[in-house]
């Protein structure tokens, strides 16, 4: 069953977005194929998980009854996506964004102009919301998130992280608890 994008959002709570929000989630037309769905799933999954598919480049939320809400992710670069199991340690709207070191090392002429951070809003990296993976009670740097960059879903660009459409982000925020069970596959 396909979501319709306006029923989606309706059903997410976005009519009750304002100010940057509201322009992250209408800023950006969802093209068919990147529409969140409802699918079956294996019977494996319990409700309330999150599950990565790097290979399908999605994101599950799960459901009761065999379900889940499907998203479009992109993912980390070859090298850079790291699998395991992880809690949602922290949750943040509009988070502020630090490039870690290692993506400094990598590519200082990006990243170093960032280095004591940037300011939650439009144009962060992390876009209008992140879920912050935690490994016990250390936080990973992996993050699920949004991105100004929508366009990006179903490819690998990231530094490790999961993106995904802002919009999207914003309904995966509103359902996930933290302390909620993370595999990144």
């Amino acid at each position: 069953m396909h979501l319709k994008r306006r029923h989606f959002l309706a059903a997410s709570g976005a009519a009750f977005l304002s100010g940057p929000a509201l322009a992250a989630t209408q800023a950006y037309q969802i093209p068919p194929q990147h529409q969140a769905r409802i699918v079956r799933i294996k019977a494996r999954f319990e409700p309330g998980e999150i599950h990565v598919d790097p290979g399908q480049f999605a994101l599950y939320w799960t459901l009761p009854g065999r379900r889940a809400v499907r998203y479009p992710v992109g993912i980390g670069r070859p090298g850079l996506y790291e699998s395991g199991t992880f809690t949602v340690g922290r949750k943040a709207e509009w988070p502020r964004w630090t490039p870690t070191k290692a993506m400094i090392e990598r590519e200082p002429d990006k990243y170093k102009k960032y280095e004591d951070g940037m300011e939650g809003g439009p144009n962060n990296p992390l876009g209008a919301r992140a879920l912050y993976l935690y490994s016990g009670s250390r936080d990973t740097l992996l993050r699920i998130h949004g991105t100004p960059q929508p366009h990006t879903m179903g490819t690998r660009q990231s530094n490790g992280c999961v993106r995904m459409i802002n919009a999207h982000a914003i309904d995966l925020y509103e359902r996930v608890p933290s302390g909620t069970r993370v595999v990144l596959h």
